[in-house]
């Protein structure tokens, strides 16, 4: 079932085999949970958390799901980007996306480059699948690939700052909630601490007063 349109759905997926497995504790989950915590000022969000092996038709099952059943505005996956025989993560996102987004991994690897210089074999891939809710307008949702360690997954979504906190490379979701605007999903809005959302001037709403 569809969630309410004024709450934020954000899926979580965590694709590894030993992960899934049990052998050593996910990190991926826990580091975008708390990027969230800190990152959204509104609206109201949840999540729906899903931690599978590096199996193709096992993500592309589970994207699909979570777009389509769960009804997600926006998916974000780690691990199984890199180009080792196993990786199969931007395929499976490819294989169910209507729409590709190349933006967000050329900027990933932007960002990966000033720390490391195998941020070339990075595969990330962003897309969009749309779905149509109880048969009424199309509405879509934004699926992510990101990198699997946490101190990626910060770098990536928050980008590069100097020493007095001044943006020099903008990360990734500077770019996410006007993304999620166009393809009908609710309004996000940041604390612009850890990272400013942009607008057109025309796409920004005023600010919500609160409740005496």
């Amino acid at each position: 079932m569809q969630d309410n349109h004024d709450t934020l759905l954000i899926g979580l997926v965590s694709i590894s085999d030993r992960a899934s497995a049990g052998v050593y504790r996910d990190e991926g989950i826990p580091a975008l949970e708390d990027f969230f915590g800190k990152a959204i000022t509104g609206p109201a969000w949840r999540v729906e958390k899903r931690l599978i092996p590096d199996e193709q038709p096992v993500i592309e099952k589970t994207l699909i799901e979570l777009v389509d059943d769960a009804g997600c505005h926006l998916v974000l996956t780690t691990g199984g980007t890199g180009p080792a025989e196993r990786d199969v993560t931007p395929e499976a996102t490819l294989a169910i996306a209507h729409k590709l987004m190349p933006g967000f991994g050329e900027q990933m690897r932007r960002i990966s480059l000033e720390f490391v210089p195998t941020a070339i074999l990075s595969r990330q891939v962003a897309v969009i699948r749309y779905r149509r809710p109880g048969g009424g307008p199309r509405t879509g949702c934004l699926v992510i690939n990101l990198p699997g360690q946490p101190k990626s997954i910060k770098e990536t979504l928050e980008g590069l700052k100097d020493k007095e906190g001044k943006q020099i490379v903008p990360g990734i979701f500077a770019a996410v909630p006007y993304c999620i605007d166009l393809i009908g999903g609710p309004y996000i809005e940041t604390d612009e601490s850890v990272i400013k959302a942009f607008r057109p001037k025309s796409a920004i709403r005023p600010k919500k007063e609160s409740s005496p």
